[in-house]
């Protein structure tokens, strides 16, 4: 039998419908992941629970969403501030991919505190073939960066981010500083010793606000609770384009159309200068206004000048790159350049900037 842990701590009150003293319940997980799971090999995933309330609080009843998950729980009184464990089995004889619940009911309290166990059942556990190459804080990734490119507006993308345990304790992964826009999902919640999982991350495109690149910066802790390094972080990006719908052929012939001079723009090498300049031409061969609605850096270190956001039918204008020496130290992304437009055909440009 498979047994997981998780220490993450989530608080969930329940209060009593009477107006008496709340109950409150801390749990270690209200979700635990179990990862791959044997069929036929029941998993067991031990909830760590604390009653944090001002009255000893008894489990009156619990219910399952099926009758393959059997649950353990005290009997007896629960005294103030006294930890204690509810387990859940999940009977694994399904293939595929499993959520059960599990509610608990307290006494001196009207609602649930629902707990989940998940994962998935399969013939044959399956670790990652690839290449840990990155380390982050105790553990090692298969990336350390992440691109959620071409994004539209109502999408919700994911990425995987491979992940090994390499120390002597069990670890409880954890993505710190996530941003409102990005969910993350670990599999297993528990990785032992020498043990692998798989970080799944979500990106909610609606809560992008602005067309264009997003960034941000997250960092792997080994457990809840880990401090915040550099040697923890993970690059995150997001490209979110304008929506044109489905454009016909006609509306094509009557939309703007934009020529760049270059996607790449070779600055060559410093000697001994502190910055290093080159120029793009962007033209508009439309039939309408050419706008430049975005226009970012994906890294530090450059600096960019535009004659104009908006070129007329026949027009141009002169997009110029500084590349600074000192800003570019250090730097471990290639140094680009994005620009959305309303041209159909490129709503996103990229150019790419070298310099030694």
């Amino acid at each position: 039998m498979t047994i997981c842990l998780k220490t993450a701590i989530t608080a969930l009150c329940m209060a009593s419908a009477s107006g008496a003293a709340a109950q409150r319940i801390t749990s270690s997980s209200q979700v635990i992941d179990c990862g791959q799971v044997l069929f036929m090999k029941p998993v067991t995933a031990q909830f760590e629970l604390l009653n944090e309330g001002a009255a000893n609080v008894t489990i009156r009843n619990v219910e399952t969403s099926c009758g393959c998950t059997q649950v353990s729980y005290p009997k007896g009184p629960i005294t103030v501030q006294k930890p204690f464990v509810v387990s859940a089995t999940y009977d694994a004889r399904q293939m595929g991919r499993f959520e059960k619940y599990i509610d608990i009911y307290t006494s001196g309290a009207t609602l649930p505190f629902t707990l989940t166990i998940k994962g998935v059942v399969v013939d044959e556990i399956r670790d990652f073939a690839g290449g840990y190459d990155y380390t982050l804080g105790k553990l090692k990734a298969d990336k350390a960066e992440i691109m959620f490119d071409d994004v539209s507006m109502g999408e919700r993308p994911t990425e995987q981010i491979h992940i090994v345990n390499t120390t002597g304790d069990i670890a409880t992964p954890v993505l710190m500083h996530l941003p409102p826009y990005l969910i993350a999902d670990v599999s297993p919640s528990s990785i032992p010793p020498g043990k692998s999982g798989v970080i799944t991350l979500t990106l909610d495109s609606k809560k992008l606000h602005e067309h264009g690149l997003t960034q941000t910066t997250v960092y792997l802790g080994q457990k809840p609770g880990d401090k915040v390094s550099e040697d923890k972080e993970i690059q995150i990006s997001a490209i979110l384009l304008p929506s044109f719908g489905l454009v016909t052929d006609q509306q094509l012939v009557y939309s703007p159309k934009l020529k760049i001079s270059d996607s790449v723009l070779d600055l060559g090498a410093f000697e001994g200068k502190k910055k290093k300049k080159g120029t793009i031409v962007l033209e508009n061969l439309g039939r309408t206004e050419l706008e430049i609605t975005a226009l970012q850096m994906f890294t530090t270190g450059l600096m960019v000048d535009l004659s104009d956001t908006k070129i007329p039918p026949g027009g141009s204008a002169k997009l110029k790159v500084t590349a600074d020496r000192k800003g570019l130290k250090g730097v471990k992304q290639q140094p680009r350049v994005l620009m959305i437009t309303n041209d159909p055909r490129n709503p996103k440009v990229v150019i790419d900037v070298n310099v030694k």
